[in-house]
């Protein structure tokens, strides 16, 4: 029976917490034949009310884990999940975030293909979320091409289901503090030759709040991405 950890990253999210958790639950309820499937929102320091908002619905929902952190952006978030899902012996992570973005229905195509493949990345076609970040994903892929000679067709999607002994293989190997963890992992993923796949996901615009990081920032994020590619290439 596998156990699945489903966790989502949120920072100030509490006008889409609580839609997140209630789309979301069913899913582990639905796949907890184990007993111990859990669905884990790291709350990364947020200041607005995510934390009440998911103290009162843990009251309620006993699969719900709240792992509350200083603030540190969304790569801190999301190793800081796959860590603690790891130390809990999980079978599979699936990862996903909190802005509603991301379908839930489309989750069911993922678990079924667990038993041919060790990660089924998430590929969007169609992005809800603007041209620019369409235009920074393009430019993420070129750089796997250059510098780790891979070729992904979306190497940064929240929406991805992979066997936790192999995120365990590389998750070490990144700062605890690493801006882009999921893309990395793509990146070793496919450098090494994993078994792992590309899906289509619907990808829809933001119904609610603010995205924490805006496409200044994220230019910033990719410059300084560069470094890190190559740095990380050299040990690999």
């Amino acid at each position: 029976m596998d156990k699945l950890y489903i966790v989502i990253p949120a920072y100030n999210e509490e006008l889409n917490i609580k839609r997140c958790v209630e789309e979301w639950y069913p899913i582990v309820e639905a796949h907890n034949e184990s007993g111990e499937s859990r669905l884990v929102i790291v709350n990364d320091g947020s200041r607005d009310n995510t934390s009440e908002i998911l103290n009162e619905l843990s009251q309620e929902k006993t699969l719900l884990v709240t792992l509350n952190k200083e603030n540190g952006g969304h790569g801190s978030a999301l190793l800081y999940g796959y860590k603690y899902a790891i130390k809990q012996d999980a079978d599979w992570i699936f990862q996903t975030d909190s802005d509603g973005q991301t379908n839930p229905n489309e989750f069911e195509g993922f678990w079924e293909k667990r038993n041919d493949f060790d990660a089924v990345i998430g590929e969007r076609h169609d992005r809800g979320d603007g041209a620019g970040r369409k235009f920074v994903e393009d430019v993420v892929c070129i750089l796997l091409r250059l510098v780790f000679r891979v070729s992904a067709k979306d190497a940064n999607a929240p929406f991805r289901l992979m066997k936790t002994d192999l995120v365990g293989r590389y998750i070490d190997r990144l700062p605890i503090d690493f801006n882009i963890p999921n893309i990395m992992f793509v990146a070793y993923f496919l450098y090494y030759k994993e078994n792992v796949t590309f899906s289509p996901i619907t990808f829809k615009p933001r119904t609610a709040g603010k995205a924490s990081i805006n496409l200044k920032k994220i230019i910033k994020i990719g410059i300084k991405a560069v470094g890190d590619f190559y740095r990380l290439r050299k040990e690999m």
